[in-house]
């Protein structure tokens, strides 16, 4: 796997955003974007808004059998999750905790950075991990244009273009790669197409805004507790709105059907596929 730096940028104008990285779709790593209110945004903070309510938290581990991908391993109490989240290693996190819905108070502690983003209001979403979670690798399923904000701690994030797509091992019917891959550890033996795999590597801090364009895949480390916000916006033109519309009305459809029906074995089997191809169209015998 060849990583190299991603792009830095310290307050940026609108006009430069839009020109040098949203219309060619390039990523881009953005300091001092949120410096005027991403001081609100603390573990106490959130704690005071929303820390009587019961939460949902996934792990690291996969979806196995006929279970959804969506749900959770356990529930609990939010304030009870910071305090542990804080006290030590846990891959326990929140995944899409949507702010319209769950804690509106919190859509006043914030400003959509003026950059040339039509952002998609309704879903301001949170995520939050413990210093032992990671994020599998995966493009988002309804092709969004992300502004993906963090906040306390550090996270490490790997960017790869769709076109690394086939040397990543996407899974037929799915927005990730083989369950087996361990993008810390590449085992080149079992998956040699990972050698050719080429992509960025981000290191943000509180406060960064970090630009993932729409397909981009993204594996995500939190090296400390921390939490990232993620402002939506549609995918530009035609072609990515029907990408959207596939991904989101067939090709999940036509997954969860199959998980219900064949369970374990439909993963299995795509996992499989997801190799086979690979290799196929790369020429690895």
């Amino acid at each position: 796997m060849q990583l190299k730096p991603i792009e830095v940028v310290s307050n940026i104008s609108k006009e430069e955003f839009v020109k040098k990285y949203y219309l060619p779709q390039r990523p881009v790593l953005m300091k001092g974007l949120t410096d005027q209110w991403n001081h609100k945004w603390t573990f106490d903070h959130i704690k005071k808004l929303a820390g009587d309510q019961t939460i949902p938290l996934y792990s690291n581990a996969r979806t196995k059998g006929n279970k959804s991908t969506y749900e959770p391993v356990t529930t609990m109490n939010f304030g009870e999750y910071l305090d542990i989240m804080r006290s030590g290693p846990t891959d326990l996190r929140i995944f899409f905790y949507t702010i319209k819905d769950h804690c509106p108070a919190l859509l006043d502690d914030f400003e959509y950075p003026p950059i040339g983003l039509k952002y998609f209001k309704r879903l301001p979403a949170l995520f939050f991990g413990g210093s032992d979670s990671k994020v599998f690798a995966h493009y988002d399923i309804d092709l969004p244009d992300n502004l993906h904000i963090h906040f306390e701690g550090h996270k490490r994030v790997l960017l790869f273009d769709p076109s690394q797509s086939t040397a990543l091992y996407k899974v037929p019917f799915s927005i990730h790669n083989a369950e087996g891959i361990d993008l810390d550890q590449p085992d080149y033996e079992k998956y040699p197409a990972l050698r050719l795999v080429k992509g960025f590597e981000a290191h943000m801090e509180h406060g960064d805004a970090l630009y993932m364009p729409s397909r981009w895949w993204h594996y995500i480390v939190y090296k400390d507790p921390g939490f990232s916000m993620t402002l939506r916006s549609l995918p530009l033109g035609p072609k990515g709105k029907l990408g959207m519309l596939y991904n989101v009305f067939f090709m999940r459809m036509i997954d969860n059907l199959m998980r219900k029906i064949q369970g374990q074995k439909w993963i299995d089997y795509k996992n499989e596929w997801a190799i086979r191809r690979t290799h196929k169209k790369l020429g690895i015998s």
